[in-house]
């Protein structure tokens, strides 16, 4: 029967500030826009509101690394494309404000930086409301060029680091040669390599692990889960078309699920169904803390617990959100571990 060790997750949670990680993939920014109105514009039937703040938050690719950031003290880089554009400079700058090492982006002029501007309102009645999302990318694959200089800049980057994310939000980063290139440093370099893909599994062929929603798994596998049996069918189809060492299931309101590929599957439950608020960018912690428990030593199993555990914290905030060492360590403290053996 698989037990939980406290003391070994607590130790866990104190070893996560020591491997350093890359993040490679589709970095963007939610540029999250504020305003009130009493009013209606007379020039066309819209409201027209007063702007009272803007704030910048990094999104998806970009999430991930920050959530590394915010574990380990900063020991994260980012390995992406921006443009050459006024967005630039403000993913740039709020990296940098996040403790994000920059250093190996690279810029494409042709490339738009990835945006996603929501613009929400509110009156003396009502609750904020998001009245209109404004989306500025590039979807098209990188070009050649680009791709050439993302993998010189993996080949100096990746020996560097402990461990390697590959954040896939389809935008055009991860191309079939970018993705093998990373996984074929991270074996030559013996790096771990985490995968957070939103489809196409089978383009990661031999990586550590992967850490695909249930939605994503399903499609891949061609199976519906709605028992024990086809979410190990599922589990068990993407571990043989993907071939990697392993492969982590987020089921959103029922847990998690663990599939190794020596056969050993362990079903993780939800550590907090009560207070969600926004499950935006719970992914994006789960992979961060996933991958940095597993490089610091931890087995799989705990790792995916603290994975589950974080992304339990971060979906109590509306956004984006991230957590710490600390608050993870409180939240170990006030498990309830007797109860918890009883329901894995």
């Amino acid at each position: 029967m698989f037990t939980v060790d406290k003391e070994e997750l607590l130790k866990g949670i104190e070893n996560l500030k020591t491997p350093s990680v890359l993040v490679i993939g589709d970095m963007a920014i939610d540029e999250m826009v504020y305003g009130t109105t009493d009013r209606m514009s007379r020039e066309a039937p819209v409201l027209i509101l007063r702007h009272y703040k803007t704030k910048i938050i990094l999104g998806a690719a970009s999430n991930a690394a920050h959530n590394v950031a915010s574990l380990n003290d900063g020991q994260v880089s980012v390995l992406g494309v921006c443009g050459d554009d006024y967005y630039a400079s403000i993913l740039l700058n709020t990296f940098k404000e996040a403790d994000v090492n920059t250093e190996y982006m690279v810029k494409d002029a042709k490339r738009a930086t990835t945006v996603k501007t929501r613009i929400s309102g509110s009156c003396s009645q009502s609750v904020t409301q998001q009245i209109v999302r404004i989306d500025r990318e590039t979807i098209e694959p990188i070009s050649i060029e680009t791709e050439n200089k993302l993998i010189k800049q993996m080949e100096i980057a990746i020996p560097k680091h402990d461990a390697v994310i590959l954040s896939d939000y389809n935008i055009g980063v991860l191309t079939p040669r970018v993705i093998n290139s990373a996984i074929e440093l991270c074996k030559i370099h013996n790096k771990i390599i985490v995968v957070d893909s939103q489809k196409d599994l089978d383009r990661f062929k031999g990586v550590t692990s992967m850490t695909p929603n249930q939605p994503d798994s399903e499609k891949f596998a061609g199976i519906l889960i709605k028992d024990t049996q086809s979410l190990k069918e599922t589990g068990n189809i993407i571990l043989s078309k993907t071939n990697a060492d392993s492969v982590l299931i987020t089921l959103g309101g029922d847990g998690m699920a663990l599939f190794e590929n020596d056969g050993t599957y362990t079903k993780i439950p939800v550590f907090n169904k009560t207070d969600v608020f926004d499950v935006t960018g719970a992914g994006d912690t789960v992979v961060a803390t996933y991958t940095l428990a597993m490089a610091s030593g931890m087995s799989k199993k705990n790792a995916a617990i603290l994975g589950n555990l974080a992304a339990s914290i971060v979906i109590r905030y509306f956004g984006c959100a991230v957590t710490t060492t600390e608050t993870l360590y409180s939240a170990v403290e006030k498990m309830q571990f007797e109860k918890l053996k009883e329901i894995l």
